[in-house]
């Protein structure tokens, strides 16, 4: 079964204290998300990471603080995160060969991964026959995601235990929807045995 795992937003703005628009206690699954993307490397699955890349003006700024701008320390993720061989692909539609990388780098400019219009094209070439999502933040980015690859008819997995969240009964409420239109919960140590 060819998997393929989705590391949505874990960009230092996003996990820790210092960070643009922190999210509450997301420093915690930092240990949790390198263990994963490390798993995937050592078992030959490829890393989607999705990664907020901003301009200085961006219009997501009137309804979000400023954060994860292009090229600033904020836009990174944290260097556990980060796999050996990974190649980044922009928002500019493209041809962008993956070749042997571990780690896709997927750069958007809105909430949702599937704004990049080169994934639809990826996730072809990929042909998966399942994946598993986490990251941040649950009931917006991780949704956007999770509910994106749902359509794509395969299995998706959501890991309970590398997600944070703004709002927990949102967060709730996104997961009871996301298992009712046949998501699945796990967690990492299902994963990582």
């Amino acid at each position: 079964m060819k998997t393929v795992f989705f590391d949505v937003d874990t960009q230092i703005d996003f996990l820790f204290p210092s960070g643009a628009l922190y999210v509450p206690g997301a420093e915690k699954i930092v240990p949790v998300v390198s263990a994963l993307n490390h798993h995937a490397a050592s078992n030959g699955i490829l890393v989607v990471s999705d990664m907020d890349a901003h301009a200085e003006n961006d219009p997501e700024f009137r309804h979000w603080p400023s954060h994860c701008v292009a090229g600033t320390l904020g836009q990174r993720k944290p260097q556990e995160t980060l796999l050996e061989k990974r190649v980044l692909i922009p928002s500019t539609p493209g041809a962008y060969p993956i070749g042997d990388a571990q780690q896709v780098l997927l750069e958007k400019q809105t909430l949702d991964c599937f704004s990049n219009p080169n994934l639809t094209a990826l996730l072809d070439e990929l042909n998966a026959d399942r994946y598993v999502v986490y990251g941040v933040v649950t009931e917006i980015c991780v949704r956007c995601a999770a509910f994106g690859l749902l359509k794509t008819g395969k299995p998706v997995e959501l890991v309970t235990d590398a997600v944070r969240s703004l709002d927990d009964a949102k967060a709730k409420q996104m997961m009871e929807e996301f298992t009712a239109a046949g998501g699945h919960l796990i967690t990492a140590n299902q994963i990582i045995q």
